[in-house]
């Protein structure tokens, strides 16, 4: 699948265009007080979405799927058509992460259901506020849009059993993108066990960003990638983090150092480390 756009979008290029009528921002930050920020404050003209309930399918067991497995697609489409997402909209997404938590999540599923203009504000909402965007607390009410047509998940996706098949295989590549402490099994915040998959590396996803918050460039990433990967083919290639968010990240680091997108392992360790599957750790 071809890229018309850039995956990432400079907070100066999104205010030259953000009122243009086909343009819907959306901001999807996400933590216990995001929809209460938003309220707050946000970019002018941006659309609230709730990772929890519109971008994941969250069950009561979590070893069925991990902490935020992919909702039903017709149930997405619904959600695009409930914010007025159309096949031709350009949409622009932003978190309070520097893109690194749900903007790229809701990214790679919108790419994934073969919509093409959609972009990552690059450094996030902070960096829109520095540069002088405007903000605001109108809660913006999105206009129904018709029924957003697919044909599923056209982005490669992976389960549990084909990680395990491969992880340890020498022509795989499985990356995990977790902080290194809970990598390594220093301490695991979220989980119920601390460490990694067995055959897994450690690339963290803070390191596709520079020391301003911001993505390295096309060329760095694509060195730095291209070098990780080295012989391997991208079909594959796995990533993984927590519960298949900020992998998303570095996905979207990938695409946009012009290399193919692998493989996502949703369910990533949040799945992994319930259905007592081997692990590793490095303490």
């Amino acid at each position: 699948m071809g890229n018309s756009i850039s995956p990432l979008i400079q907070a100066d290029e999104l205010l030259a265009l953000y009122k243009s009528k086909n343009v819907i921002i959306v901001d999807v930050s996400n933590g216990i007080s995001s929809k209460a920020n938003y309220q707050r404050k946000h970019l002018d003209t941006a659309i609230f979405v709730d990772l929890n309930s519109q971008l994941a399918d969250v069950k009561d067991d979590l070893s069925n799927g991990g902490r935020h497995p992919l909702p039903k697609i017709e149930d997405f489409a619904e959600t695009l058509k409930n914010i007025g997402i159309t096949a031709q909209g350009h949409v622009v997404i932003y978190d309070d992460k520097d893109g690194a938590n749900a903007a790229a999540r809701f990214w790679w599923m919108l790419k994934s259901i073969g919509h093409e203009d959609v972009q990552v504000l690059n450094g996030g909402f902070q960096q829109a506020e520095k540069i002088g965007f405007p903000v605001n607390d109108k809660v913006e009410i999105p206009k129904i849009s018709g029924t957003y047509k697919h044909r599923g998940w056209i982005l490669p996706i992976v389960e549990m059993k084909e990680v395990e098949q491969n992880a340890l295989k020498e022509n795989y590549t499985v990356i995990d993108v977790r902080e290194n402490n809970r990598y390594c099994g220093r301490n695991e915040p979220l989980d119920l066990i601390a460490g990694h998959i067995p055959g897994s590396i450690n690339i963290p996803f803070s390191t596709n960003l520079d020391e301003d918050g911001l993505f390295l460039t096309p060329e760095k990433l694509h060195m730095k990638y291209e070098a990780i990967i080295n012989k391997n083919s991208f079909e594959n290639v796995i990533i993984h983090c927590g519960s298949g968010v900020t992998a998303c990240h570095t996905l979207l680091a990938i695409d946009y150092a012009g290399l193919e997108i692998p493989k996502l392992y949703v369910g990533s360790w949040s799945e992994w480390s319930r259905n007592n599957k081997n692990f590793a750790t490095e303490i």
